[in-house]
Protein backbone atom coordinates (compact mmCIF):
# COMPACT_ATOMS: atom_id res chain seq x y z
CA UNK A 1 0.00 0.00 0.00
CA UNK A 2 2.80 2.70 0.75
CA UNK A 3 4.63 1.49 -2.19
CA UNK A 4 1.03 2.17 -3.85
CA UNK A 5 0.92 5.75 -2.29
CA UNK A 6 4.43 6.66 -3.09
CA UNK A 7 3.68 5.93 -6.97
CA UNK A 8 0.96 8.17 -6.92
CA UNK A 9 2.52 10.84 -5.17
CA UNK A 10 5.20 10.63 -7.79
CA UNK A 11 3.11 10.39 -10.65
CA UNK A 12 1.22 13.91 -9.46
CA UNK A 13 4.61 15.64 -9.08
CA UNK A 14 5.45 14.77 -12.77
CA UNK A 15 3.68 17.58 -14.03
CA UNK A 16 5.63 20.40 -11.40
CA UNK A 17 8.98 18.60 -12.37
CA UNK A 18 8.35 18.88 -16.03
CA UNK A 19 7.16 22.42 -15.78
CA UNK A 20 10.63 23.65 -13.18
CA UNK A 21 12.49 22.40 -16.87
CA UNK A 22 11.92 25.39 -18.54
CA UNK A 23 13.71 26.38 -21.43
CA UNK A 24 16.62 28.74 -20.20
CA UNK A 25 15.76 31.59 -22.85
CA UNK A 26 12.09 30.59 -23.82
CA UNK A 27 10.80 33.01 -26.56
CA UNK A 28 7.91 34.49 -26.49
CA UNK A 29 5.78 36.63 -28.86
CA UNK A 30 5.53 40.29 -28.43
CA UNK A 31 1.01 40.02 -28.54
CA UNK A 32 -0.59 36.36 -28.14
CA UNK A 33 -2.41 37.00 -30.97
CA UNK A 34 0.57 37.25 -33.12
CA UNK A 35 1.82 34.52 -35.75
CA UNK A 36 5.11 33.97 -36.52
CA UNK A 37 7.22 32.35 -39.45
CA UNK A 38 10.52 31.38 -38.90
CA UNK A 39 13.44 31.84 -41.46
CA UNK A 40 16.59 29.56 -41.74
CA UNK A 41 19.95 31.12 -43.78
CA UNK A 42 21.65 28.81 -45.96
CA UNK A 43 22.36 25.60 -43.83
CA UNK A 44 24.95 24.48 -46.37
CA UNK A 45 28.03 25.09 -43.51
CA UNK A 46 26.01 22.84 -41.09
CA UNK A 47 25.88 19.73 -43.39
CA UNK A 48 29.16 19.75 -45.35
CA UNK A 49 30.60 18.62 -41.98
CA UNK A 50 29.67 16.06 -40.00
CA UNK A 51 30.53 17.33 -37.12
CA UNK A 52 28.13 20.51 -37.78
CA UNK A 53 25.16 19.02 -38.67
CA UNK A 54 24.01 18.36 -34.87
CA UNK A 55 23.44 22.07 -34.97
CA UNK A 56 21.33 22.25 -37.69
CA UNK A 57 18.87 19.91 -36.01
CA UNK A 58 19.08 21.75 -32.82
CA UNK A 59 17.58 24.64 -35.14
CA UNK A 60 15.08 22.08 -36.27
CA UNK A 61 14.25 20.64 -33.40
CA UNK A 62 13.77 23.96 -31.45
CA UNK A 63 11.29 25.07 -34.06
CA UNK A 64 9.18 21.97 -33.73
CA UNK A 65 9.66 22.48 -29.66
CA UNK A 66 8.17 26.29 -29.38
CA UNK A 67 5.54 25.53 -33.06
CA UNK A 68 2.81 25.84 -30.27
CA UNK A 69 4.37 29.19 -27.93
CA UNK A 70 5.07 31.28 -30.83
CA UNK A 71 2.16 30.16 -33.24
CA UNK A 72 4.44 29.09 -35.76
CA UNK A 73 2.46 28.65 -39.44
CA UNK A 74 5.56 28.22 -41.41
CA UNK A 75 9.51 27.67 -41.53
CA UNK A 76 11.21 29.45 -44.26
CA UNK A 77 14.68 28.48 -45.48
CA UNK A 78 16.92 30.31 -48.61
CA UNK A 79 18.62 27.20 -49.71
CA UNK A 80 21.75 26.14 -50.11
CA UNK A 81 20.67 22.67 -48.44
CA UNK A 82 24.29 21.02 -49.30
CA UNK A 83 27.35 22.07 -50.66
CA UNK A 84 27.54 19.95 -53.44
CA UNK A 85 24.20 18.53 -55.27
CA UNK A 86 26.14 15.33 -57.14
CA UNK A 87 30.12 14.34 -55.93
CA UNK A 88 31.38 11.37 -53.89
CA UNK A 89 34.95 13.49 -53.80
CA UNK A 90 35.87 14.89 -50.30
CA UNK A 91 37.74 17.46 -49.90
CA UNK A 92 38.61 17.72 -46.30
CA UNK A 93 39.74 21.80 -46.69
CA UNK A 94 36.00 22.58 -47.73
CA UNK A 95 33.93 19.67 -46.84
CA UNK A 96 33.80 15.79 -45.61
CA UNK A 97 30.90 14.13 -46.11
CA UNK A 98 29.94 13.20 -50.07
CA UNK A 99 26.48 14.98 -51.73
CA UNK A 100 24.37 11.80 -50.21
CA UNK A 101 25.34 12.00 -47.08
CA UNK A 102 25.13 16.09 -47.43
CA UNK A 103 21.19 15.33 -48.76
CA UNK A 104 20.50 12.85 -45.85
CA UNK A 105 21.84 15.27 -43.25
CA UNK A 106 19.78 18.08 -44.19
CA UNK A 107 16.29 15.37 -45.22
CA UNK A 108 17.00 14.13 -41.49
CA UNK A 109 17.39 17.62 -40.03
CA UNK A 110 13.96 18.95 -41.84
CA UNK A 111 12.33 15.50 -40.55
CA UNK A 112 11.84 17.20 -37.05
CA UNK A 113 9.14 19.47 -38.83
CA UNK A 114 7.70 16.53 -40.83
CA UNK A 115 3.72 16.35 -40.24
CA UNK A 116 3.63 19.50 -37.66
CA UNK A 117 4.39 22.67 -39.84
CA UNK A 118 4.82 23.04 -43.70
CA UNK A 119 9.06 24.37 -44.44
CA UNK A 120 9.33 26.04 -47.97
CA UNK A 121 12.61 26.27 -49.73
CA UNK A 122 14.18 28.17 -52.33
CA UNK A 123 16.16 25.62 -53.98
CA UNK A 124 19.98 27.21 -53.86
CA UNK A 125 22.93 27.16 -56.63
CA UNK A 126 24.55 23.91 -54.42
CA UNK A 127 21.33 22.06 -55.04
CA UNK A 128 21.77 21.87 -58.63
CA UNK A 129 24.64 20.39 -61.47
CA UNK A 130 27.71 18.31 -59.84
CA UNK A 131 29.34 21.03 -57.76
CA UNK A 132 27.91 24.33 -58.79
CA UNK A 133 25.11 24.56 -61.01
CA UNK A 134 26.49 23.50 -63.93
CA UNK A 135 23.03 22.45 -65.18
CA UNK A 136 19.52 22.16 -63.82
CA UNK A 137 20.49 18.53 -62.71
CA UNK A 138 19.47 17.97 -58.60
CA UNK A 139 18.11 15.80 -55.85
CA UNK A 140 16.35 17.75 -54.77
CA UNK A 141 13.00 16.66 -55.30
CA UNK A 142 13.90 13.24 -54.07
CA UNK A 143 14.64 14.09 -50.52
CA UNK A 144 12.15 16.08 -50.21
CA UNK A 145 8.74 14.90 -52.41
CA UNK A 146 5.83 16.36 -51.54
CA UNK A 147 4.23 13.11 -49.86
CA UNK A 148 6.74 13.33 -46.75
CA UNK A 149 4.95 16.76 -44.86
CA UNK A 150 1.19 16.22 -44.13
CA UNK A 151 1.56 19.77 -43.50
CA UNK A 152 2.25 20.86 -47.25
CA UNK A 153 -1.15 18.92 -48.51
CA UNK A 154 -4.14 21.63 -47.79
CA UNK A 155 -1.78 24.94 -48.59
CA UNK A 156 -0.27 23.94 -51.22
CA UNK A 157 -1.90 25.63 -54.28
CA UNK A 158 0.06 25.41 -57.31
CA UNK A 159 3.18 23.95 -58.62
CA UNK A 160 5.50 24.10 -61.56
CA UNK A 161 7.84 21.51 -63.11
CA UNK A 162 11.59 21.82 -62.58
CA UNK A 163 14.54 22.13 -64.63
CA UNK A 164 14.13 18.42 -65.61
CA UNK A 165 9.83 18.11 -65.98
CA UNK A 166 9.35 17.05 -62.66
CA UNK A 167 6.56 18.14 -60.49
CA UNK A 168 8.69 19.38 -57.23
CA UNK A 169 8.53 22.01 -54.84
CA UNK A 170 11.24 23.44 -56.24
CA UNK A 171 8.49 26.02 -57.66
CA UNK A 172 5.35 25.74 -55.40
CA UNK A 173 3.03 28.47 -54.00
CA UNK A 174 1.41 27.89 -50.70
CA UNK A 175 -1.48 29.93 -49.11
CA UNK A 176 -1.87 30.48 -45.60
CA UNK A 177 -5.19 32.46 -43.78
CA UNK A 178 -4.81 34.78 -40.85
CA UNK A 179 -8.41 36.51 -39.40
CA UNK A 180 -5.78 39.84 -38.64
CA UNK A 181 -3.77 39.43 -41.88
CA UNK A 182 -6.51 37.96 -43.71
CA UNK A 183 -4.91 35.73 -46.97
CA UNK A 184 -1.14 35.67 -47.78
CA UNK A 185 0.53 33.43 -50.49
CA UNK A 186 4.32 32.50 -50.14
CA UNK A 187 5.80 31.59 -53.62
CA UNK A 188 9.48 29.60 -53.54
CA UNK A 189 11.19 29.70 -57.09
CA UNK A 190 14.41 27.61 -57.92
CA UNK A 191 17.64 28.51 -58.24
CA UNK A 192 18.19 31.57 -60.89
CA UNK A 193 14.34 30.91 -62.40
CA UNK A 194 14.00 30.71 -65.80
CA UNK A 195 11.12 33.00 -67.50
CA UNK A 196 8.60 30.17 -67.65
CA UNK A 197 8.94 30.19 -63.71
CA UNK A 198 8.63 33.91 -63.62
CA UNK A 199 5.61 33.97 -65.84
CA UNK A 200 3.93 31.54 -63.85
CA UNK A 201 4.64 33.17 -60.39
CA UNK A 202 3.70 36.52 -62.19
CA UNK A 203 0.24 34.72 -63.87
CA UNK A 204 -0.55 32.92 -60.23
CA UNK A 205 -0.02 36.28 -57.70
CA UNK A 206 -2.49 38.05 -60.67
CA UNK A 207 -5.18 35.53 -60.42
CA UNK A 208 -9.02 36.36 -59.56
CA UNK A 209 -8.56 34.52 -56.19
CA UNK A 210 -5.04 35.61 -55.43
CA UNK A 211 -4.79 38.98 -56.62
CA UNK A 212 -5.95 40.47 -53.05
CA UNK A 213 -3.53 38.20 -51.34
CA UNK A 214 -0.56 39.38 -49.60
CA UNK A 215 2.14 37.81 -51.46
CA UNK A 216 6.22 36.41 -50.25
CA UNK A 217 8.19 35.51 -53.39
CA UNK A 218 11.47 33.63 -52.17
CA UNK A 219 14.12 32.80 -54.20
CA UNK A 220 17.96 31.88 -53.51
CA UNK A 221 20.16 34.67 -55.00
CA UNK A 222 18.58 38.46 -55.08
CA UNK A 223 20.47 40.69 -52.99
CA UNK A 224 24.43 41.26 -52.44
CA UNK A 225 25.31 41.20 -48.51
CA UNK A 226 25.55 44.73 -46.95
CA UNK A 227 24.89 46.88 -49.74
CA UNK A 228 21.81 45.45 -50.72
CA UNK A 229 22.46 46.09 -54.20
CA UNK A 230 20.22 43.38 -56.31
CA UNK A 231 22.04 40.76 -57.79
CA UNK A 232 23.02 41.70 -61.93
CA UNK A 233 25.67 38.82 -63.04
CA UNK A 234 27.14 35.50 -61.77
CA UNK A 235 29.26 33.10 -62.92
CA UNK A 236 27.37 29.85 -62.73
CA UNK A 237 26.33 28.40 -66.37
CA UNK A 238 23.34 27.33 -65.21
CA UNK A 239 21.07 28.15 -68.07
CA UNK A 240 18.64 29.51 -68.82
CA UNK A 241 18.41 31.88 -65.80
CA UNK A 242 17.71 35.20 -64.55
CA UNK A 243 19.76 37.09 -61.83
CA UNK A 244 18.25 39.31 -59.23
CA UNK A 245 17.79 42.26 -61.16
CA UNK A 246 15.93 40.62 -63.94
CA UNK A 247 13.81 39.10 -61.34
CA UNK A 248 12.72 42.16 -59.75
CA UNK A 249 11.93 43.24 -63.60
CA UNK A 250 10.09 40.72 -64.80
CA UNK A 251 8.08 39.72 -61.79
CA UNK A 252 8.71 41.81 -58.67
CA UNK A 253 8.20 44.76 -59.40
CA UNK A 254 5.06 44.40 -62.24
CA UNK A 255 3.33 42.31 -59.85
CA UNK A 256 0.93 45.20 -57.54
CA UNK A 257 0.28 42.49 -54.35
CA UNK A 258 3.92 41.16 -53.78
CA UNK A 259 5.17 43.21 -50.54
CA UNK A 260 8.30 40.98 -49.90
CA UNK A 261 10.99 39.54 -51.01
CA UNK A 262 13.55 36.84 -49.08
CA UNK A 263 16.70 35.17 -50.69
CA UNK A 264 19.68 34.39 -49.19
CA UNK A 265 23.39 33.20 -50.80
CA UNK A 266 25.55 36.03 -50.74
CA UNK A 267 27.68 36.74 -47.56
CA UNK A 268 31.60 37.18 -46.84
CA UNK A 269 33.65 36.50 -43.63
CA UNK A 270 33.53 39.35 -40.49
CA UNK A 271 30.87 40.96 -38.34
CA UNK A 272 26.89 40.09 -38.99
CA UNK A 273 26.21 42.99 -41.47
CA UNK A 274 28.06 40.97 -44.09
CA UNK A 275 25.62 38.25 -43.95
CA UNK A 276 22.49 40.24 -43.89
CA UNK A 277 20.95 43.10 -46.70
CA UNK A 278 17.59 44.90 -46.57
CA UNK A 279 15.84 47.12 -49.11
CA UNK A 280 12.78 48.71 -49.66
CA UNK A 281 11.61 49.74 -53.44
CA UNK A 282 8.39 50.92 -55.00
CA UNK A 283 6.74 48.46 -57.26
CA UNK A 284 4.80 49.45 -60.48
CA UNK A 285 1.96 50.31 -58.51
CA UNK A 286 3.63 52.87 -55.90
CA UNK A 287 3.79 49.82 -53.35
CA UNK A 288 6.51 49.22 -50.81
CA UNK A 289 8.39 45.35 -51.47
CA UNK A 290 11.03 44.69 -48.30
CA UNK A 291 13.64 42.80 -49.78
CA UNK A 292 15.37 41.10 -47.24
CA UNK A 293 18.45 38.37 -47.12
CA UNK A 294 19.59 36.51 -44.60
CA UNK A 295 22.45 33.88 -44.62
CA UNK A 296 24.15 32.01 -41.57
CA UNK A 297 26.83 30.14 -43.45
CA UNK A 298 30.10 31.90 -42.57
CA UNK A 299 29.04 32.72 -39.05
CA UNK A 300 30.57 30.76 -36.44
CA UNK A 301 34.08 30.51 -38.07
CA UNK A 302 33.54 31.39 -41.45
CA UNK A 303 34.00 29.01 -44.31
CA UNK A 304 34.86 26.32 -42.96
CA UNK A 305 32.97 26.93 -39.23
CA UNK A 306 30.43 25.62 -37.48
CA UNK A 307 27.60 26.24 -40.08
CA UNK A 308 26.18 29.51 -38.48
CA UNK A 309 25.92 29.53 -34.73
CA UNK A 310 22.50 28.40 -34.73
CA UNK A 311 21.26 31.88 -36.09
CA UNK A 312 17.36 32.44 -36.94
CA UNK A 313 14.85 35.00 -37.62
CA UNK A 314 11.48 35.06 -35.80
CA UNK A 315 9.37 36.90 -38.13
CA UNK A 316 6.38 37.76 -35.90
CA UNK A 317 3.31 38.81 -37.95
CA UNK A 318 1.79 41.58 -35.04
CA UNK A 319 -2.17 41.76 -35.12
CA UNK A 320 -2.45 44.58 -36.44
CA UNK A 321 -2.39 43.36 -40.01
CA UNK A 322 0.33 44.99 -41.15
CA UNK A 323 3.82 45.04 -38.87
CA UNK A 324 6.18 42.17 -38.67
CA UNK A 325 8.89 42.83 -36.16
CA UNK A 326 11.97 40.73 -37.18
CA UNK A 327 14.07 39.37 -34.43
CA UNK A 328 17.65 37.42 -34.92
CA UNK A 329 17.95 34.70 -32.31
CA UNK A 330 20.36 31.66 -32.00
CA UNK A 331 19.05 28.26 -29.93
CA UNK A 332 22.59 27.00 -29.46
CA UNK A 333 22.94 29.77 -27.23
CA UNK A 334 19.85 30.46 -25.98
CA UNK A 335 19.72 26.69 -24.13
CA UNK A 336 22.43 27.02 -21.69
CA UNK A 337 22.30 30.53 -18.86
CA UNK A 338 25.73 30.41 -19.17
CA UNK A 339 25.38 31.68 -22.74
CA UNK A 340 21.96 32.87 -23.39
CA UNK A 341 23.23 36.43 -23.08
CA UNK A 342 24.68 35.59 -26.31
CA UNK A 343 21.61 34.40 -28.20
CA UNK A 344 19.97 37.74 -29.31
CA UNK A 345 21.35 40.06 -31.97
CA UNK A 346 19.67 43.70 -31.40
CA UNK A 347 21.48 45.78 -34.33
CA UNK A 348 19.65 48.01 -36.13
CA UNK A 349 19.94 45.35 -39.34
CA UNK A 350 19.35 42.45 -36.98
CA UNK A 351 16.15 43.67 -35.32
CA UNK A 352 13.45 45.66 -36.72
CA UNK A 353 10.03 46.75 -38.17
CA UNK A 354 8.99 45.84 -41.30
CA UNK A 355 5.40 47.82 -41.80
CA UNK A 356 3.35 47.46 -45.02
CA UNK A 357 1.44 50.18 -46.46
Amino acid sequence: MRKLLFFASWLLAIPFIISAQDRADQQHLTDPNSFSMILLGDPQGYTKYDINQPLFELCTAWIADNIDNLHIKAVLCTGDLVEQNENIVRNRNMLNQTSREMWEASSRAFERLDNKVPYIISTGNHEYGYQRSENGMTHFPEYFPFERNIAWRDICVSAFPNRSGIASLENAAFEFTDPNWGKLLVITSEFAPRDEVLDWAKELAAKSQYKEHKVIFMTHSFLQERTAERIKEESYTIMPRNWGQAVWEKLVEPSGNIFMVICGHTGRPGDFENSVAYRVDKNSVGKNVHQMMFNVQILGGGWEGNGGDGWLRILEFMPDGKTIKIKTYSPLFGISPSTKHLAHRTDPFDQFDIVLD
